[in-house]
């Protein structure tokens, strides 16, 4: 059944209040990750004794790939405050594979490109992909090194892109490049068995980051290069951004959760550590990061899913306040455990590594403070090459 959207009141004013169909819809997600992907299968897979395909496939199973694939492509045609739901969560639970990325970058550029043949196959849970679009670090390069060349029967692709959110799990990339005559960037999509996919070390190794080359590599047309590709990247990249930030949001909402029962339970001194002052003032400031960050974060999913005119200023807020949230909750998280937390077989860590990779990933906290001042006027906008 599809939930219904609340996002605006009857005077246009945004409705941050979620609906009763999409509270079902979270409270259902968390109840199967807590199953699916407990904190002994991110172990295993830390280990290297598991992998993500057992999480991957029972999500296919429950048709989670296909809640924003537009109902004409055999999805449930959702909007993307239920994605941004589905993404809290999947960071709640530091759940692995490839449903992240596929979720709130693939989806947004196929169907941008209305792309229905590869949305149906998503749907279906038989196309995963990321956006590639970081180059040597850099989340939107000024000037990208990977171009697209038309060869006359088609295109290809050379360059390598960095950072590619699951990039050794997908099965396709959607790759932002400027043509050889560098007349603005266009949206291909690449099969990843037509690239190098070198896997990253990372401090977050479920996130299975990875570089990729392409050599030429054969590419589907998705986009082609123009104002109004342009005006479509923004918002495929608006929607990365706002997931992740939402995404790290959940995993520092977790982080709390733990620190609250830890300081329950945790005995100093013959008391409660919970019950010293100094740490309830330490606990509620870790709370009203939170939830500040939530609130940013939802209000930007509202924006986008109502194509408001505020969704720049709002994604680019939303990264902010998720990035100052990590900080907090990462530091205070780990103190408050004391020297349990720096343990291997404590859980807490699990989180702290998905918060700090949040931070990282889709441009930093710091990176966006600088577009949001260029959005707000404050700095000149720089040449990007045409990569928006």
């Amino acid at each position: 059944m599809k939930a219904s959207v609340c996002c605006k009141d009857a005077e246009g004013n945004m409705d941050l209040e979620l609906s009763s169909d999409q509270i079902n819809l979270r409270d259902n997600i968390r109840e199967v990750l807590e199953g699916i992907s407990s904190p002994e299968t991110v172990r295993a897979i830390y280990e290297g004794t598991s992998t993500s395909e057992p999480v991957w496939n029972q999500m296919v199973e429950l048709y989670w790939p296909a809640m924003s694939v537009p109902e004409e492509s055999e999805g449930l045609g959702l909007s993307f405050v239920e994605v941004a739901l589905l993404c809290e969560e999947l960071g709640r639970a530091t759940t692995p594979g490839p449903l992240l990325a596929t979720a709130s970058q693939l989806i947004p550029a196929l169907t941008e490109a209305k792309a229905t043949t590869q949305l149906a196959q998503v749907a279906a849970g038989d196309l995963t992909g990321a956006l590639a679009i970081s180059e040597a670090g850099r989340w939107q390069p000024q000037q990208p090194q990977t171009v697209a060349v038309s060869n006359g029967n088609g295109w290809q692709v050379s360059g390598t892109k960095t950072d590619v959110v699951s990039g050794s799990e997908v099965g396709s990339f959607v790759v932002v490049a400027p043509t050889h005559d560098q007349q603005g960037a266009g949206l291909f999509l690449v099969q990843a068995q037509d690239a190098e996919v070198s896997p990253t070390e990372s401090i977050e190794p479920t996130l299975a980051l990875a570089d990729v080359t392409f050599h030429n590599a054969s590419a589907t047309l998705l986009l082609e290069p123009g104002a109004a590709t342009t005006k479509a990247i923004d918002r495929i990249t608006q929607q990365a951004v706002v997931a992740m930030a939402i995404h790290t949001v959940g995993a520092c909402r977790r982080i709390f959760e733990v620190t609250l029962e830890y300081a329950k339970v945790r005995e100093q001194y013959g008391q409660l550590i919970g019950s010293f002052q100094a740490l309830k003032h330490r606990l509620a400031d870790m709370y009203l990061a939170v939830e500040r960050a939530n609130a940013v974060a939802y209000y930007a999913s509202v924006a986008i899913a109502e194509d408001d005119n505020a969704r720049a200023m709002a994604t680019h807020t939303a990264k902010i306040a998720a990035g100052d949230c990590q900080r907090l909750l990462a530091q205070d998280g780990l103190q408050l455990h004391g020297g349990i937390g720096f343990t291997w077989e404590n859980d807490l860590h699990f989180l702290l590594k998905r918060a700090k990779a949040g931070e990282l990933l889709c441009g930093s906290s710091r990176y966006h403070r600088n577009q949001l001042a260029q959005v707000l006027g404050l700095t000149e906008a720089p040449n990007r090459g045409g990569v928006q």
